[in-house]
């Protein structure tokens, strides 16, 4: 990643400054330009420092031989910094060394915002290409008299959970197999104990259905259980991620287009991951578990078919009336599991519908919960975060569109309320403890490239995970 410090912008090769609507400086600082002096060039170039506008500009006699002006529009908000900074350090990747007064704008944790969007922003995956675009940016400073190695040490924590996760949703399939993902949970920290579940060890438990989804998969499931344990620590938490490496369908399987993005949908399982390792690193104290099943979904022979049965680890049956309809399936072990452990706060993360997406569109997460207090804990910590999320209703009368004939449910709901009708389902398997769903299939996956996020795995996620983590640290 960027290295990011703070000081004096000696050297720097751009010098960013933030500018408010009314071209009004966003900062006190000394650096500060002097835009009456612009004022031609200003009006040239439609330039009043609205939100998302950015000029270049030649300053020979400055700190810096170039002063880029971002906009923030009438006022801002903590990912409103993130957005603009993230802009810049991928717009700016020219430049070696960036001097940025963006956090000295009037707000509250403002450089830990611009630290966290501009690594967001440095982002790039390119261990596939044969020649990636040369990249000049290595260093960014926020420029300030203060010490501002805390906020940094902390925003560094994310931002490295958060590029673990996309660089893994990114990955292709073959490259990330389940026992090869699963030794990539082993080592996340040295301060995680990680329990990994092989084929044999699945079926003696008896995780049905992770089991069931990989029958038709040549590569075997893994099962993995993380565990942070502070001393010191009186709350617990358990994160349970979907993490389907690879979704064909099965053999109701997807139109060929449908495959296209499916290497994504292990985002969930990701999100965990990224969490579990920036959580050991900032040292929260509160005990945290992460459970992620990870397994394909394919068209083998030995296939899932519609109309079998399984059963889940707490013992439910759940009829397979599509076999698409599988990431509820593998979380139906997962939650049951960490229902055992009787945790304060159970929360699961996956792409799990398409429904969702059509509701609320590719940029905002579903939230499911039935107790109030854990939906506004998630809510809170994701509003902090700046990650967009919207609570679904918990609808009961909805429990009859997964009736099955023969077994105590369906995996399947019908054409109407597939989002909820999903989450019906995987309450069956949290006993009574309080429980967030979180349905990602929007924003798991980024569709374009825009401020910090870039087009495929978004990483997103992780940051709301963190902050619940926080909320209910001692």
């Amino acid at each position: 990643m960027v290295n990011i410090t703070s000081g004096a912008p000696d050297g720097a090769d751009l010098l960013v400054v933030p500018v408010m609507s009314d071209r009004v400086p966003a900062c006190s600082d000394d650096l500060t330009p002097d835009l009456d002096a612009l004022e031609v060039l200003l009006d040239a170039k439609d330039f009043t420092g609205k939100k998302g506008q950015t000029l270049f500009v030649s300053t020979p006699q400055g700190p810096a031989p170039e002063m880029l002006l971002v906009g923030l529009g009438d006022e801002v908000d903590a990912e409103g910094l993130r957005r603009a900074a993230g802009t810049v350090t991928r717009i700016c990747r020219r430049y070696e060394t960036i001097a940025t007064t963006l956090h000295h704008v009037d707000l509250e944790d403002a450089a830990s915002a611009v630290a966290l969007g501009s690594w967001l922003g440095a982002y790039s995956f390119d261990e596939y290409k044969t020649e990636p675009k040369p990249v000049a940016l290595s260093s960014v400073v926020l420029v300030d008299e203060e010490d501002l190695a805390d906020p940094i040490a902390s925003s560094a924590a994310i931002a490295r959970g958060v590029v673990l996760a996309r660089d893994l949703i990114n990955r292709p399939a073959w490259d990330k197999a389940p026992a090869v993902i699963a030794q990539v949970c082993e080592g996340l920290s040295d301060k995680i104990e990680v329990t990994v579940y092989d084929e044999d060890q699945i079926a003696d438990a008896g995780f049905g259905g992770l089991q069931a989804v990989n029958l038709g998969a040549d590569n075997p499931a893994r099962m993995v259980v993380m565990r942070y344990s502070p001393e010191g620590a009186t709350k617990t938490v358990a994160f349970v991620g979907k993490g389907i490496v690879f979704d064909s369908g099965g053999l109701s399987i997807k139109p060929a287009a449908g495959m296209e993005t499916m290497k994504t949908d292990m985002a969930g399982a990701a999100a965990v991951m990224g969490a579990m390792q920036a959580i050991a690193e900032l040292g929260l104290v509160v005990n945290v578990t992460g459970i992620t099943p990870f397994t394909e979904n394919m068209t083998g022979g030995s296939a899932l078919r519609p109309g079998d049965v399984m059963r889940a680890y707490n013992g439910k049956t759940m009829e397979i009336l599509n076999t698409d309809a599988e990431g509820r399936m593998v979380l139906a072990d997962g939650l049951a599991l960490a229902a055992e452990d009787d945790p304060d706060l159970i929360v699961d993360i996956a792409t799990l519908t398409g429904a969702c997406k059509v509701a609320l569109g590719p940029l905002v997460g579903g939230l499911v919960a039935i107790d109030d207090e854990a939906a506004d804990l998630v809510l809170n910590a994701a509003e902090a975060s700046g990650e967009a999320m919207w609570r679904l209703p918990f609808i009961e009368e909805y429990r009859s569109m997964v009736e099955s004939d023969i077994a105590d449910m369906k995996n399947i709901g019908g054409r109407w309320g597939g989002a909820i009708t999903a989450a019906i389902i995987l309450s069956e398997f949290v006993e009574n403890i309080p429980w967030v769903h979180l349905d990602i299939a929007g924003p798991g996956r980024a569709d374009k490239t825009e401020h910090y996020v870039f087009k495929g795995g978004s990483g997103f996620g992780v940051r709301t995970l963190v902050a619940t983590a926080e909320a209910l640290s001692d």
